[in-house]
């Protein structure tokens, strides 16, 4: 499951970096406190913040889908699979600049 979590976020860093001349991925990870604690950081476009918490929700998109394919249930599933194994999700961006989502999982 925790591999469908990492296959979702760097597939969104890749649609939504593409329009960037070099899409830029960085992976990490680093023990926390009780938690691990992994991110997924682009070079994309990003979004206001504003808006972190409802992109984790089933169908809700930021943009259409005739400018990014996608059904809008990715980061959902995200969510989903994290909080079933005990941990959390979120994520900081800006506008055009590039977002980095992370999540945690109990380390133990």
């Amino acid at each position: 499951m925790i591999r469908q979590v990492f296959a979702n976020l760097i597939g969104n860093a890749i649609k939504y970096g593409r329009k960037r001349h070099t899409v830029v991925i960085e992976i990490g990870g680093e023990r926390s406190g009780m938690d691990n604690i992994y991110y997924v950081k682009d070079n994309g476009i990003g979004f206001a913040m504003e808006d972190a918490k409802r992109i984790f929700e089933v169908f809700e998109r930021l943009h259409c889908s005739d400018e990014f394919e996608g059904t809008g249930i990715g980061l959902s599933i995200v969510k989903r699979v994290v909080e079933r194994h005990g941990g959390r999700v979120w994520a900081q961006s800006g506008v055009e600049e590039g977002a980095t989502f992370y999540f945690s999982i109990p380390a133990g």
